[in-house]
């Protein structure tokens, strides 16, 4: 049986963005389609493609936070505010902050809140969209995956992702990158949509690190990163 999953690098312009498309059948994967400079509606309609699609970027902002601006909007914020923990960090971020691994950033605090903002538009095109992971859409990390199938997973995007590609080829001699394996050696938004497409596939699997009830309660406005809780070789 084949099956598609997607993974989308998403970034604030079009042309920092990329999607990657992998086929899987007969215990291999292959990489049929990789593209940069890539617009919301192409993102949509690859997305009406595919079983699976993991997203790099929040899908939502953290509850306290969303309240906290609410209130401050309308005068209504009281002494003591909300730890600031809470307003920079959504569940999912602050459990994988307290792991050892690579840190989430703060979609109210930081400059991924200008992703944020172009994916919340995505998901509102898409119409309802399960923020838990559990429909077609599923938020993940690629530098969390990566750790989790002990690949290097810092740093590559200043000193380039050819020797990180190397590794990743080595540990999944399954994945067939095809002609667009220069592409992935160097951009670095290739590369991760690539990996977003691999968590993407254990998501599908149901071998990702999954909310409990209480999380799951959170994930449902905040978003929740499915991180692989599998090794790479069991992906194919």
């Amino acid at each position: 049986m084949t099956v598609l999953t997607l993974g989308v690098d998403l970034a604030a312009a079009d042309e920092r963005t990329a999607v990657a498309l992998v086929e899987w059948a007969d215990g291999r994967a292959t990489l049929r389609e990789l593209a940069l400079g890539v617009t919301d509606e192409r993102i949509a309609a690859d997305i009406g493609r595919v079983g699976k699609a993991g997203i790099d970027c929040p899908l939502g902002w953290p509850a306290a936070f969303v309240s906290f601006v609410a209130d401050h909007q309308t005068g209504r914020v009281t002494a003591p505010v909300p730890p600031r923990r809470d307003l920079a960090y959504r569940v999912t971020d602050q459990l994988l902050r307290d792991r050892p691994g690579p840190n989430p950033l703060s979609v109210s605090a930081d400059l991924i809140a200008h992703v944020a903002f172009r994916c919340a538009g995505l998901l509102a095109r898409l119409g309802p969209v399960d923020r838990t992971g559990d429909g077609v859409i599923v938020e993940v990390y690629p530098a969390a995956a990566l750790h989790r199938w002990g690949l290097p997973h810092s740093g590559y995007k200043k000193a380039g992702q050819g020797s990180l590609l190397d590794h990743l080829v080595a540990a999944a001699p399954w994945l067939d990158l095809g002609d667009f394996e220069p592409l992935c050696r160097r951009s670095h938004d290739a590369f991760d949509a690539v990996v977003a497409a691999l968590a993407a596939r254990a998501a599908a699997l149901g071998r990702t690190l999954a909310p409990n009830e209480p999380q799951r309660a959170a994930a449902r406005t905040e978003g929740w990163i499915a991180v692989p809780t599998c090794d790479l070789d069991e992906l194919s």
